[in-house]
Formats: C-alpha cells, structure tokens, sequence
C-alpha cells in the first residue's frame, strides 16, 4: 500500500476490522451497530532519511571510453536504489507475519500474522523441497482464506533457486499442465501460480539471515544445506544489518530487522495490505553541470530516494521458513 508524502514527515494508514450484522427491531432508529463496529486502528509509517547513490564521471575518461560510459553508471545507481526499495518493503512484510493485529478495541479479536514451516522437520534444506513448498503455498492460501484476507493480488516470493526447483519438479507436482512442460523448462518462467498465489523470484528478501544467497553443505539451523557451486568468487550473498544501528546518525526512522532476525527465513507468500510504504521523493537522478562541471572537469551523478516502509495487516502476510520450529523463529524486530 503506497502512499506519496507531499507535506510533513509521515503518513497515517487505516485498519478496519470486521463488523457484525444484526436484526433490526421495528420502530427502533438505526444509529449504527450497538458495539461500536466496525474497530478502527492507525498506522503511522515515517519517511526515513534520503537515501542516494552516487558516482563520479571523469570527463577525460568518458571522452576516451569507446562506450556510453553515463548511460551504464545511472542504470547501476538505479538498481541500487531499486534493490534497497525491495529490500526494505520484504522485510516490513516479514515483520508484519510475526505481529498480531494491530485492533485493541475490547470484545474485537483480528486476526494476526502467520508463519508456515516449509517441511515437517527442523531441516533447512526442507526450503529447496519443491513438494514441501507446493504444500506450504496451499497451506498458506488455506489460511489467509481463514483469515478473510482477500484472495485478489495474492502474490509468492521465493529465492531463485527455490523457483527453479519448482520449475524442474513440473512432472511430478502437477503444477503445469503435461503439454506445456516442455515450454516450461526451457523458458524457466513456468511457474506462474500455487493456489491463486502468483509467485516471483528475487534475491532481496530475507533468506536464512542474508540477502540473496546462503548456501553451505554443513548442517545448522541457519544453514540451508545446500552444497555452494564452484567458483563462486566472494559473492556468497549480503549481510542483513539494521540501518539504525551504529553510533552514528540514524540513518533510518523504521524498524527493518537484521540478520539474526531472518535466520530461518525462506519465503514470503503476502497481499499488498500486508506493509505500508510512504514515498516522500520518488526515484530521480541529478546530474551537476556548468562552472561545478569545469572546476572538477566532471559530473557527479546523483540517484535519491526518500521513503519508508513499515507492518501494516499481519494477517495478509505469510513467512515460510525453515531449520526451526515456528515458535522458534518468532523473533521480534524492537
């Protein structure tokens, strides 16, 4: 749920629950609902600090480069601006699974967030199981239904190598009809739904404590037990660390989690109503240019952002993990 903030430094989301309906005596007025239906609460989500990334261009360097040297360096601070967004928003949702609903109105009980074990034991490697997750998917489209949680803009994410194991098991889990299999496979795009859930891939959320990649053929809770591919170079994926965190200035006003809050965490299954995102300046470059350009003979290229994201209805958030039991894995992010 998007928001744009044209003035002050936050925005106010609203949460209905549900009302009751009741039968209506003869001559009676009707001023509403006697208990008060339906209960409201209210998010405030604050816009963080401006977020930016930068590069120099060398003027020299770009007249003697034999390619658009400016084109390619706004798309790399664009997808650094991109993949912050996504980061941010993935683990406001896994916030939110853990959370219980934010109605506190008395004789009112809403629903709260929901965590769904991949497997049936304490396994990670139970992530990669392409039967466990088509289970887990039905398993959590059951309980958002449960939880009244409307069935349109449901959507999976999962790490790309979770997918591809969906995208090999097509044979075998009926999830692609036998005349498209080999479409399928050769496309690697074939999984498109489980359950009405339509899934995505992406290496920025949350995945057993890191973004992106975790792999490792050792045993442990936090380890997912698959084997690394060889020549991997240092790449073996990004440390989740709580931008406020630190002694200097606070570099975020919302609470994101780092990543000893993401352990067991393997996927998230959600609806748009799960986080809420105030966006103060949307994504935008600027370029310097006239006497800045000649004393520095150069540009500095400037990608900002200012936005914030937070929890904001549990109940249309789902977080599949795994290595651990689910009240194991219910580690609060204050």
């Amino acid at each position: 749920m998007k928001r744009t903030l044209t003035n002050g430094k936050s925005l106010q989301f609203i949460f209905t629950g549900r009302t009751s309906a009741e039968y209506h005596t003869p001559g009676n007025s009707i001023l509403g609902n006697g208990d008060g239906a339906p209960p409201v609460a209210e998010k405030t989500i604050t816009c963080d600090d401006l977020l930016i990334s930068s590069a120099f261009v060398y003027e020299l360097d770009e007249t003697l480069a034999h390619y658009d040297l400016r084109g390619e360096i706004s798309r790399k601070i664009g997808y650094a601006l991109a993949e912050k967004y996504d980061r941010k928003i993935f683990r406001s949702i896994t916030k939110a699974a853990r959370q219980a609903s934010p109605i506190t109105k008395t004789n009112f009980k809403e629903p709260g967030g929901t965590q769904i074990r991949v497997g049936t034991n304490a396994q990670a490697s139970d992530a990669y199981n392409s039967g466990f997750l088509v289970n887990a998917f039905y398993d959590a489209a059951a309980a958002l239904d449960e939880k009244g949680v409307s069935s349109e803009g449901r959507v999976g994410v999962l790490n790309p190598r979770q997918y591809y194991e969906l995208i090999q098991a097509v044979g075998s889990n009926g999830l692609i009809n036998r005349d498209e299999q080999g479409d399928v496979l050769q496309s690697g795009n074939g999984i498109i739904e489980i359950a009405g859930i339509k899934i995505f891939k992406s290496m920025n959320i949350p995945f057993f404590g890191k973004f992106g990649t975790n792999l490792g053929g050792s045993a442990g809770a936090t380890n997912p037990g698959v084997a690394a591919p060889t020549n991997t170079g240092d790449f073996v994926g990004e440390t989740i660390a709580d931008e406020r965190a630190g002694t200097g200035a606070v570099k975020t006003v919302n609470t994101y989690g780092n990543s000893d809050n993401f352990n067991n965490s393997c996927g998230l299954i959600f609806q748009k109503e799960a986080a809420g995102v105030v966006e103060a300046i949307g994504p935008q470059v600027q370029v310097t240019s006239g006497d800045i350009s000649v004393v520095y003979q150069g540009d500095v290229i400037l990608g900002r952002l200012a936005m914030g994201s937070d929890a904001l209805n549990p109940a249309a958030s789902v977080e599949l993990i795994a290595g651990a039991a689910v009240s194991n894995s219910t580690t609060t992010f204050e």
